[in-house]
């Protein structure tokens, strides 16, 4: 048979190429829902999801000549969806036409990375200049004087790692990370430490921390309220162990009742952010990651005011909420000074 004839017979057995070299429409879920069900769904409204997308535009645009390349939105949209849930990447998948579980798997790497990167921009203590309101801030809650900020850690739940697997196993049994967070009155971050594992004590990761070292050099002008578990310092207040009258009394109730803005921060974050409530499917470095990057949503939210329901309190008349303490004085010292001036 001459070549001619069998080419010709060829190109019509060949069948024509179908929907996988199609061009897919993916389809912008802004435009397809209401704004209350976009913020149920990625727990941001449309105006900082974009933000958010502008923010992090110019890493997460790909240099590809290939059709389909994951836009900007679609990977912020994949990554707020996994961290609102904390779902398997499958089932995030099939959230949103066309992506596939090791797609989901990357757009979330990609831009928790890229969260981590500005993380300065959003998580930082108040400058000089508006430390005084944050102090005022703190005062009204229960009459405590001098707080810039109210630090502890908590639990972050993961699977176990293959390597030191018994360096995250905490002291309630399960494996986690340990994170170190200060907070403002208004439960805004000031500060996050992700990268401790669960069996590590809070006055250990507090004693290596940057913000330890910044706090004994007199970089910030103000206080940190502490639980038990930490040390008395005379940047670090802690309560009294075993109060021996009323006015120590009265500073245990004023000092828990100020500290438990930090544990009421932790609610919020993980309210919104699921996947820190049920637990990460991830290695501890992925891990230290989203937190992060949910600490800077948790920021961003409420500089936007986007938030979930946080009320934010009102201010009484503080009169005087700074301290001057001699330098030579050890924590023990700040807390009785503290307790007969503003207790007794």
């Amino acid at each position: 048979m001459p070549v001619k004839n069998r080419r010709q017979r060829r190109r019509r057995r060949h069948r024509q190429r179908v929907a996988h070299n199609r061009l897919v429409d993916r389809e912008n879920p802004l435009e397809l829902m209401p704004e209350e069900e976009i913020f149920k769904r990625y727990r941001f409204r449309p105006a900082t999801i974009l933000f958010i997308v502008n923010l992090l535009r110019r890493s997460l645009e790909r240099d590809t000549l290939r059709s389909c390349a994951l836009t900007p939105l679609l990977q912020v949209l994949a990554t707020l969806r996994f961290l609102a849930t904390g779902g398997f990447y499958s089932l995030m998948a099939d959230t949103f036409d066309s992506l596939s579980p090791s797609t989901v798997c990357r757009a979330v790497k990609d831009v928790c990375h890229c969260l981590c990167q500005v993380s300065r921009q959003f998580i930082r203590m108040p400058a000089r200049n508006v430390a005084d309101e944050v102090k005022k801030h703190f005062y009204s809650i229960a009459g405590f004087p001098n707080v810039l900020g109210c630090v502890d850690g908590t639990y972050i739940k993961i699977q176990a790692p293959s390597e030191n697997e018994p360096d995250y196993l905490n002291r309630k049994g399960y494996h986690s990370l340990n994170v170190q967070m200060i907070s403002d009155g208004k439960f805004r971050i000031l500060n996050c430490v992700a990268k401790w594992p669960g069996s590590v004590h809070d006055s250990r990761i507090f004693r290596d921390s940057h913000i330890s070292i910044a706090f004994e050099n007199g970089q910030y002008p103000g206080l940190l309220l502490g639980d038990s578990g930490y040390p008395c310092k005379p940047h670090l207040m802690t309560p009294y162990p075993v109060p021996s009258n009323d006015a120590e009394a009265r500073f245990n109730n004023a000092h828990a009742k100020t500290r438990v803005v930090i544990e009421q921060t932790f609610r919020i974050l993980k309210k919104r952010f699921a996947c820190l409530h049920s637990g990460l499917r991830t290695t501890p470095e992925k891990a230290c990651d989203i937190t992060l990057a949910c600490a800077v949503l948790h920021n961003i939210g409420i500089d936007r005011n986007d938030i979930l329901d946080i009320d934010d309190g009102v201010y009484v008349n503080q009169g005087d909420v700074n301290l001057n303490v001699r330098d030579q004085w050890d924590g023990k010292d700040v807390r009785n000074y503290i307790c007969r001036s503003f207790f007794a």
